[in-house]
């Protein structure tokens, strides 16, 4: 990808994310990930190589939650299934169905300013779940909350990919969470932004809170900051 001002974002980059593969893209700020991820999603045109994605069906999930402050949660999680011409019966029924996957129950009725930071995350990722994407595409969603936070979506995040089993593809800058979440985490150079390192997570689903702690899940994240490192020299 080069932009119109001669940007050299991303080069040489090649991977295939398949159903049931949950993917993270780590690397240094600049190098290109989010302008990956805005080219497999269409949202950016390449200028050159090739994308293959089932267009269909793409959940996409901002780094902002992105929700309109004048309509409720459940108005907001009905949004794209409205977009979609969804008769208002059944996109109702999706759209309480999803919140009660993401834990929003009791909340419908709120408006996005009584919600906090986690729960309008919360409210995004079912807004995207209502229509059952095949590919999910994650933009840094949880990169400005706190760690508590985080975590705690990290599991959610962990139980909507079982429930769903959907091709995720997710953009962090945190090294722990990308191997906390992944099948697998690609690390990404310096722009231009080029795979230096692919590595599978040695742990099956579901995962347990406590694996960050274990020795092999620190040796895992070690390599990775490595390659970071060795990124932006």
């Amino acid at each position: 990808m080069v932009f119109p001002d001669g940007t050299h974002a991303v080069d040489d980059v090649s991977f295939d994310v398949h159903p049931g593969e949950f993917v993270t893209v780590v690397g240094p700020s600049g190098c290109g990930k989010s302008t990956l991820l805005r080219i497999a999603s269409g949202l950016e045109e390449n200028t050159g190589g090739s994308v293959t994605i089932d267009k269909s069906s793409i959940g996409y999930v901002f780094q902002d939650a992105t929700l309109l402050p004048w309509r409720t949660v459940q108005k907001n999680v009905e949004l794209n299934a409205e977009l979609q011409g969804m008769d208002k019966a059944t996109r109702r029924q999706k759209a309480m169905e999803a919140i009660e996957l993401v834990n929003l129950v009791g909340h419908e009725g709120k408006y996005p300013k009584q919600l906090s930071g986690g729960m309008k995350m919360r409210c995004s990722l079912a807004r995207s779940l209502v229509l059952n994407p095949k590919v999910f595409l994650f933009d840094e969603p949880f990169g400005a909350l706190d760690e508590i936070t985080r975590e705690r979506l990290n599991d959610e995040l962990l139980r909507l990919f079982l429930h769903e089993r959907f091709a995720g593809l997710f953009i962090t800058h945190s090294i722990q969470e990308a191997v906390f979440l992944s099948t697998r985490v690609v690390v990404m150079s310096a722009r231009p932004g080029r795979i230096i390192a692919d590595y599978r997570v040695p742990y099956d689903f579901p995962r347990q809170h406590d694996i960050r702690y274990e020795p092999e899940f620190a040796e895992l994240c070690g390599k990775i900051s490595n390659d970071l490192k060795d990124a932006h020299s």
